[in-house]
């Protein structure tokens, strides 16, 4: 079971971006899903999370400007960037609070992290 993300990518400010965060491996279902990000020099922060019925948080800093979602069938995640600033820049990581395979239950799961750069 692992989460792969992708999507990143360099764009101007005020552009848009979509990331992807597929799940693989034999999977029965997935708790809440998020999506952090870790700035050069910063500490991983929480960008936006969604749980397995559709509800959504978002931090402050997004709000209005991210889109996340999720596609149950697919155990795959989004995350739909518009407005982007270059203080968004950073490697954007997808976790998974845990996720169901079978008899196994995997705790706090995480992708590779995708960069995503925004130019001024």
């Amino acid at each position: 079971v692992q989460l792969q993300a992708s999507g990143g990518g360099l764009v101007q400010a005020g552009g848009s971006l979509r990331l992807s965060c597929a799940a693989s491996g034999s999977i029965s279902s997935i708790t809440t899903l998020g999506w952090y990000r870790q700035a050069p020099g910063k500490q991983r922060e929480l960008v936006a999370q969604i749980t397995k019925d559709g509800t959504t948080n978002y931090e402050d800093f997004v709000k209005g400007r991210f889109t996340i979602s999720r596609d149950n069938n697919k155990n795959t995640m989004y995350l739909q960037m518009n407005s982007l600033k270059p203080e968004d820049t950073a490697v954007y990581y997808c976790n998974a609070d845990r996720i169901y395979s079978g008899f196994r239950v995997y705790s706090s799961v995480w992708g590779q992290g995708t960069q995503v750069t925004v130019s001024s």
